[in-house]
Formats: structure tokens, C-alpha cells, sequence
């Protein structure tokens, strides 16, 4: 009943740019910390930015710091990803995932109680 889905993922150029973005059922959005997260193939998941639930403060892995962006949009019920200035090292699947929580956290990952399935983003040549 509870449910998040990605979308917007692609195959895009080196220097390209991609909006991925997660839409929830089931449940509003505004109450949940969301995170971004990403798995490259051979790769463990890692926390790429988070946004809070309280004061909508935002934190970025230092690997896409001043290149990706979160945002809420609440009359959407989603959050977005903006990519921009991707590289070939930002390929992996990306994935949302909510917490009953109020801070931002880029892990540990069991702190998230709801998972997407992800959206594939390949960046290449």
C-alpha cells in the first residue's frame, strides 16, 4: 500500500543532465525525510543527498556537491534529483527512499523505512 516510484532515468552524454524524481502513494511526503541513494554495478549503495522533513534542510555526498539538487514539490506529493555536469562515474541505479524521521541522513541505510525500485541512469559516450 505504501509505495515509492522513481522515474526519469536514461542513457545521457558526459556533461549531460537528468531529473529523476520519486512520487509516493499511500502517504505524504512532507512528514518523511527522503534520501537518494545510488548503486553502481560491483558498487555497495551509497547516500547521494537527503532532504529533511523540519526545516527542509539538504546534504550532498561530496561527489555530486554544486552538480545535484533535491527539492520537494508537496502539491506533487514528490521529490526531485536534478543532475547536471553528470559523469560516467555517476552511473548506477538510483533509488528514493523514505524515514520516519525528521533530520537528513545519508546513512545508515537500514534508517529508511520505505525503498523504491530504482531508475536506471547511464552515463556514456
Amino acid at each position: 500500500q505504501l509505495q515509492l516510484v522513481e522515474s526519469g532515468g536514461g542513457l545521457v552524454q558526459p556533461g549531460g543532465s537528468l531529473r529523476v524524481s520519486c512520487a509516493a502513494s499511500g502517504f505524504t511526503l512532507d512528514n518523511y525525510a527522503i534520501g537518494w541513494f545510488r548503486q553502481a554495478p560491483g558498487k555497495e549503495r551509497e547516500g547521494v543527498s537527503c532532504i529533511s522533513s523540519s526545516d527542509g534542510s539538504t546534504a550532498y555526498d561530496d561527489s555530486v556537491k554544486g552538480r545535484f539538487t533535491i527539492s520537494r514539490d508537496n502539491a506533487k506529493n514528490t521529490v526531485t534529483l536534478q543532475m547536471n555536469s553528470l559523469k560516467p562515474e555517476d552511473t548506477a541505479v538510483y533509488y528514493c527512499a523514505a524515514g520516519l524521521f525528521r533530520q537528513c541522513l545519508l546513512s545508515p541505510l537500514y534508517e529508511y523505512d520505505y525503498w523504491g525500485q530504482g531508475t536506471e541512469v547511464t552515463v556514456s559516450s
